[in-house]
């Protein structure tokens, strides 16, 4: 059900814990799955007990959608009646949402589902949601199994890859005329299908393929994120701050050298470091304390390897996670540096609407424990569409061959889950 924010139902909300490790997947209908899973463990979910949708924002900077998700979840879990005999983060009520990267644009979700299974930490659980008075929906008997995608036909996005470099050329004329230091230029491709894509079927490939990664789906937007944006756990916050990247090596002499040139390159160390700078600067008012390494480390994944740096910090009083997701969004990794003036390129040469790509996606919980992610390497479908997305850092020593080069690499993650 959609309510407005001052319109919310009052919830029964019932989690028992399970005996044995559930497959996360195998749960999952095919309308509509939620799911945030790593490594076997997570949080999957269907149907709706809840919806919120938040309206887009005239502000070109403007944090209201999560301001409104924050005041939509507080009213709920205050007028909820919960019976949780679990007690860990992602039990009780539970949310998945994803938001818009622009506040401009709308999309951004807030969706408490009527059924979520989870396993984290060698414990699982089932919890029920439904209006009260209402009968809790009860895990489908059987779900069926994922259907294949089927034959594909190819289009391009909004722009040709000729056209996007072009544009990725005006932004670095821009950044070396001092108008900024960094901005992200995305871009998409749209592929058919001959009939509805099942998302499951991609969910279990990119789960396969990229284990390390957070595969996620909210609201048909299905992707595999190697970057968490934020965890928390009681007053404390994790981050993994990913920026520089190179594709993998076919060899292990290849993989090496291209890690080695990587992590000397000035141009990449250049982006992390403001990605750094960026997060270090937007948690300062927020957190009594942040850390962070002196040095990336490498991070290799299945199709990319990048320069990553683990963040820790602890919150100061009162701190609630949706104001750290909307102080952290967007990043330095998904926007630029200032960011204004990105958001503001962005606008003027990307041409288009990302709509939830590289916005912040993930769950939180009644008590304010969640993860959050952004979501990169990702499809948004909607019946037998899917528009892919890819982004890559843009500074003044970027080629824009390059960069189109980097982007058909990101492209890869979703082309391949949807390749049967």
């Amino acid at each position: 059900m959609t309510a407005a924010l001052d319109e919310q139902p009052s919830l029964t909300v019932r989690t028992v814990p399970l005996q044995k490790t559930p497959d996360l997947f195998a749960h999952l209908p095919a309308a509509a799955p939620l799911a945030w899973i790593r490594r076997g463990e997570g949080l999957v979910g269907w149907g709706e007990a809840a919806r919120v949708e938040l309206a887009p924002e005239s502000a070109p900077q403007g944090t209201g959608r999560f301001t409104g998700a924050a005041r939509a979840l507080e009213r709920l879990a205050a007028r909820a009646r919960v019976s949780d005999a679990v007690g860990a983060p992602g039990s009780g009520l539970a949310a998945f949402g994803g938001f818009a990267f622009d506040p401009r644009s709308p999309g951004s979700v807030l969706i408490v589902p009527q059924v979520v299974v989870g396993h984290r930490g060698g414990r699982s659980w089932i919890t029920t949601a439904a209006p009260s008075g209402e009968r809790p929906a009860e895990a489908p008997p059987s779900p069926g199994a994922p259907s294949p995608v089927g034959p594909l036909s190819w289009h391009p996005g909004s722009r040709t890859a000729e056209e996007w470099s072009a544009a990725v050329g005006s932004a670095v004329e821009r950044i070396r005329g001092g108008e900024l230091d960094k901005v992200v230029m995305a871009r998409d491709v749209v592929a058919a299908a001959r009939s509805e894509i099942d998302p499951r079927t991609l969910l279990a490939r990119l789960a396969r393929d990229y284990p390390d990664c957070y595969t996620f789906c909210v609201d048909g937007m299905v992707g595999a994120t190697p970057e968490l944006l934020l965890r928390r756990e009681g007053d404390e916050v994790a981050s993994l701050v990913l920026a520089g990247t190179r594709p993998r090596g076919a060899t292990p002499a290849e993989d090496a050298r291209l890690a080695a040139e990587l992590q000397e390159s000035a141009k990449d160390q250049e982006e992390h470091r403001y990605a750094i700078e960026s997060l270090r600067a937007t948690l300062a008012p927020l957190c009594a304390s942040v850390q962070a390494p002196g040095q990336p480390r490498l991070l290799r994944l299945a199709n990319v390897q990048h320069l990553a740096s683990p963040t820790r910090a602890r919150l100061r009083s009162g701190v609630s996670t949706l104001d750290v997701v909307a102080a952290m969004h967007p990043t330095a990794a998904v926007g630029g540096t200032p960011t204004d003036a990105a958001m503001e390129l962005i606008r003027e040469l990307e041409g288009m609407d990302r709509g939830r790509y590289a916005g912040p996606v993930g769950w939180i919980d009644g008590a304010g424990n969640g993860e959050w992610g952004i979501a990169l390497r990702c499809a948004q479908l909607e019946g037998r569409r899917a528009r892919l997305f890819a982004g890559c850092g843009i500074v003044s020593g970027s080629d824009p061959a390059a960069e189109v080069a980097e982007s058909e690499s990101k492209l890869r993650v979703m082309r391949e889950a949807l390749a049967d």
